[in-house]
C-alpha cells in the first residue's frame, strides 16, 4: 500500500472522527438547552389542564350532544347536519382582529428578562394568561421554549411551507417580555418571543382533526423548536385524537343554523325597496354579499341573503330584482339566541307585510306564532348544552368551532 493511500486512510477516518464528534457535541448542546429550559418547569396551565381537565370536559360529551337533539321538533327553516355530512357554513362572519390566547409556564432561567420584577411573580403573569383563545378544551398546544429571544416573522417562516400543509387553523401566541402579557405572534411581525405555544384546533365545521395532520403537525414544531435552539413539549396523540373526535360529535348535535323566507305572491322585490327597509331596521351591506344586523360590538346576529344567485352589492341594487329572501341565524355563532330568533321573526314579518310577500319556511309552509316556538325550545336547549360544555355560544370558542 503506497504512502498516498495510507495517508487518504488516514484523513478519512479522521473525518469519520470529526463528523461523530461535532454530532455528540449538538447532542449535547440540544440537551443542554432542553434541561435549561424544561429541567425547572412550573405547572403549565394549558398542558396540564389538557391532561387532567381536559379529559374530564369531554368525559360524557357525546351523551350531551345527544341530549340537544334527542327530539327535535321539525323546526322551520332548521338545517341539520349528522356529523360526517358537516359543511362550511352558510355565512361566513368578517374577520375579526386576532385575539390574544393563553397559556402557562414561564421555564427559562430565573435571572432573564423582567429584571424588576420577583421570578415567582413574573411565573404568576404567565401563568394566569387567559384561556378563552388558546384552550386545550378545542386546540392541540404545543409548549415551546427558546433559549433566547427570536423574531416573531422568523418563528413564523420556520416550518411554514410544512404547517400550510394542515386541513385545521393554527393559532401562534407568544409571551411579550414588556408587555408581560401573551399576544398573537403575528407573520411579519418584529416583536422578539421566548415563550410559544402554538394551538393545532382540534375541530372545526368541517370535522374532526386527522390522525395524518396531527403527524404532520408533529414533525413540523419539533424541527421548528430544533431550527429555534429550542425545545418543545408536545401532549399525547391518541387522547387528542379521541377527544377531537367526540368534540366533534357533540358540535355536530347542536349545529343549525334558521332561515325564515319572505316570498313574493307573483310580484317581484326591488333592490332599491329591499335595502330602504333593510337600513331602517338597523341593517348594514357587508362584503359577502348580505345585509346584516350586528349587535353593540360589532358581532353578526342574522344576516338577511337573496334566495337567488345574485348576491347584493352597492352597485347592482339599483337595478336589481328578486323574488325571495332569507334571513338566516346562525345558532352556534351567536349568544341569547332565543332572544335574537324573536328579533329576526318580527324583521322578518314586518319585511312579508312591507313587499306584500308571504313568510315561509324551508318548505314552503306558513311561518307562525305555534311554529316558531318549537324552534325557540330548540334553541334555548341547544345553547344550554354548549354552555353547559363551557363553549357558550356566540363566545370566542364557538366562533373558531363553527367555521
Amino acid at each position: 500500500m503506497t504512502d498516498l493511500q495510507m495517508g487518504l486512510i488516514g484523513l478519512g477516518g479522521v473525518a469519520v472522527v470529526g463528523v461523530l464528534a461535532y454530532n455528540k457535541w449538538q447532542e449535547h448542546k440540544h440537551r443542554k438547552v432542553a434541561e435549561q429550559l424544561l429541567g425547572a418547569r412550573q405547572a403549565d396551565v394549558l398542558l396540564d389542564e389538557k391532561g387532567s381537565a381536559g379529559s374530564s370536559v369531554f368525559a360524557d360529551v357525546g351523551s350531551s350532544g345527544g341530549d340537544a337533539g334527542d327530539s327535535p321538533a321539525t323546526a322551520p327553516g332548521r338545517s341539520s347536519r349528522a356529523p360526517q355530512e358537516r359543511v362550511e357554513p352558510l355565512l361566513r362572519q368578517p374577520d375579526v382582529a386576532a385575539r390574544a390566547a393563553a397559556d402557562g409556564d414561564d421555564g427559562r432561567p430565573e435571572g432573564g428578562g423582567d429584571d424588576g420584577a420577583p421570578a415567582g411573580e413574573r411565573r404568576a403573569r404567565i401563568a394566569a394568561a387567559p384561556l378563552c383563545l388558546l384552550s386545550p378544551a378545542i386546540d392541540y398546544i404545543a409548549a415551546i421554549e427558546l433559549a433566547e429571544t427570536v423574531p416573531a416573522y422568523l418563528i413564523r417562516d420556520a416550518q411554514r411551507v410544512v404547517l400550510a400543509r394542515l386541513g385545521k387553523p393554527l393559532h401562534w401566541i407568544g409571551f411579550n417580555e414588556e408587555s408581560h402579557a401573551w399576544e398573537p405572534i403575528s407573520e411579519d411581525g418584529d416583536v422578539a418571543y421566548q415563550h410559544i405555544r402554538v394551538g393545532l384546533q382540534l375541530v372545526d365545521r368541517k370535522g374532526p382533526l386527522r390522525d395524518a395532520d396531527l403527524s404532520v403537525f408533529h414533525v413540523a414544531i419539533q424541527d421548528l423548536a430544533s431550527e429555534l435552539m429550542g425545545a418543545v413539549e408536545l401532549p399525547l396523540r391518541e387522547p387528542a385524537l379521541q377527544v377531537a373526535a367526540q368534540l366533534d360529535e357533540f358540535c355536530a348535535g347542536v349545529d343549525i343554523q334558521i332561515g325564515l323566507n319572505v316570498v313574493s305572491q307573483g310580484q317581484v322585490f326591488a333592490g332599491t325597496k329591499l335595502r330602504g327597509l333593510a337600513e331602517s331596521a338597523g341593517m348594514v351591506l357587508d362584503g359577502d354579499g348580505r345585509f346584516v344586523r350586528l349587535d353593540e360590538d360589532g358581532r353578526l346576529l342574522y344576516a338577511l341573503l337573496n334566495q337567488e344567485t345574485q348576491g347584493f352589492t352597492g352597485e347592482s341594487i339599483r337595478s336589481l330584482t328578486t323574488h325571495a329572501i332569507t334571513f338566516l341565524l346562525d345558532v352556534p355563532r351567536v349568544a341569547n339566541g332565543d332572544r335574537v330568533l324573536g328579533q329576526m321573526v318580527e324583521q322578518a314579518r314586518r319585511f312579508a307585510d312591507s313587499l306584500h310577500g308571504q313568510l315561509v319556511d324551508d318548505n314552503r309552509r306558513p311561518v307562525s306564532e305555534s311554529s316558531i316556538e318549537p324552534i325557540r325550545r330548540q334553541v334555548v336547549q341547544y345553547q344550554l348544552a354548549m354552555a353547559h360544555r363551557q363553549l357558550p355560544a356566540g363566545g370566542p370558542l364557538a366562533e373558531r368551532l363553527f367555521s
